[in-house]
């Protein structure tokens, strides 16, 4: 009996590190204060993300479910060579880490802050090769009216020619109108998702900042027409005309139809 007892005690301490994880939720260091901001970066990657990107972010070929941080555990693409571009847009939209490996990674609430975001790309990247830097874009350089253009030509048909997102197949398209001009540009260039990537030999620097003044303008346009009906492109603004006409011209029809009654 007391055998029992001592072995149901033992199986419970054993098993408290791993119930003390949370099974959502970013683990973290119980103390950061006094980590350097690459040793940070190593733990909370080994936390967060090694479950879907493998301990040393080469990548994870196969893998068994519900073994990870939080139960998770995916299948997640090498990570050396990326660059701080892309970790940045990831981490810093909320799109990592993701709640399921099979998820489309969309915007979400920031849970680490901008040096734990710093420190995981400090780890990454320590790893090598280096990669593409966070871009530097200067958006007060562009043109709208040539952002507008560009836009247009390579960007409207998935995410609306004023950046309200839409929906293509496989995928969300995401809206513009919270994404900093950073956010933008690594996007751009990085390709997340099923959105392709640009280089600069098809949108140039300053065409990028063209680009990004434009949208960086869509967040409050003038509706020179009245109502903008959330600003999201004339196909749904002409349905909802034709839903308006259509409720007066049966009111209208009612009305005569009563008078002629009487």
């Amino acid at each position: 009996m007391r055998r029992a007892i001592l072995t149901g005690v033992l199986a419970l301490v054993a098993a408290a590190p791993a119930a003390a994880q949370p099974r959502a939720g970013i683990v973290r260091p119980a103390d950061e204060r006094g980590l350097s901001l690459l040793e940070l970066g190593r733990q909370l990657f080994a936390g967060n993300c090694s479950s879907c990107h493998g301990g040393l972010a080469r990548g994870i070929a196969r893998a068994p479910k519900g073994q990870g941080s939080g139960g998770i555990t995916g299948l997640g693409p090498s990570l050396r060579g990326v660059g701080a571009r892309a970790l940045d847009f990831y981490l810093s939209t909320g799109r990592m880490p993701l709640s399921e490996p099979d998820a489309e990674p969309e915007r979400q609430g920031v849970e680490l802050s901008r040096r734990e975001i710093n420190a995981i790309i400090a780890y990454v990247t320590s790893l090598g090769p280096p990669g593409p830097p966070v871009p530097d874009p200067h958006p007060e350089a562009g043109a709208i009216n040539d952002g507008l253009h560009l836009f247009t030509e390579h960007c409207a048909g998935c995410h609306q020619v004023v950046g309200q997102g839409g929906v293509v197949t496989g995928a969300r398209v995401p809206p513009l109108q919270y994404a900093t001009a950073t956010q933008i540009a690594e996007a751009v260039r990085a390709g997340p998702y099923l959105m392709p990537i640009f280089s600069d030999k098809q949108i140039s620097d300053a065409q990028l900042d063209s680009i990004i003044r434009y949208v960086l303008s869509t967040r409050n346009p003038p509706d020179r027409g009245g109502w903008g009906i959330g600003n999201v492109g004339p196909i749904p603004e002409g349905m909802v005309t034709w839903l308006l006409a259509c409720v007066l011209l049966v009111g209208l029809c009612v009305l005569i139809g009563k008078r002629l009654k009487a």
